[in-house]
């Protein structure tokens, strides 16, 4: 098995979206960063930091392509790095999930989600791994945008804090023991 990973945490560049819902890939993939002593790094389609832990070598990105272009991002970054697709995991948000939960799966639907779209997409196929971070759905119809481009409501900000770190753990564990055995430990909570 090839010991290099790309860990793809999708959002939207700008400070407007900063720690918004719809960011939260990306402030999974900084407290991952922030834990290795890492800085990311403006670079073609993402920034990108990389560290090595336990004889793995993990390059995080963040895209820079907005949303719906993600996997132009997750695509290169793959081949510059020749990363296997087994070895891609991608952290996005879910509405279908309740604020903080977590879920990794190996494949699987878009959901409506546009950056798994545009991922699926580019990679021609549904089979790459993605953990989803519940965000919740508690929002009036036509109001999901302005919903996942929100911020924390005050009494998700604790649950939230302790999940992206759960999320930035689960990372680890699929580099370090694979997708089946973190399912297990993930998707069980």
């Amino acid at each position: 098995m090839s010991s290099k990973f790309l860990i793809a945490g999708l959002g939207n560049i700008g400070a407007e979206y900063a720690h918004t819902r719809h960011n939260i890939g990306f402030d999974v993939v900084d407290v991952l960063a922030a834990r290795h002593e890492t800085i990311f790094q403006s670079d073609r389609y993402a920034s990108v930091a990389k560290f090595r832990h336990k004889g793995k070598e993990l390059i995080l990105i963040k895209p820079t392509t907005y949303m719906n272009l993600s996997g132009k991002a997750v695509q290169y970054w793959m081949l510059k790095e020749k990363i296997i697709l087994a070895n891609l995991l991608i952290i996005t948000d879910d509405i279908a999930l309740p604020p903080g939960k977590l879920r990794l799966r190996g494949q699987g639907s878009d959901g409506g989600h546009n950056g798994l779209k545009n991922i699926q997409e580019m990679l021609q196929t549904p089979n790459y791994a993605r953990l989803r971070f519940g965000v919740g759905n508690d929002f009036q119809k036509g109001k999901q945008a302005d919903y996942v481009l929100g911020k924390w409501k005050e009494e998700e900000k604790e649950i939230v804090k302790s999940a992206i770190e759960k999320a930035a753990d689960a990372v680890i564990s699929f580099t370090l023991i694979g997708l089946e055995k973190t399912m297990n430990l993930v998707n069980s909570k």
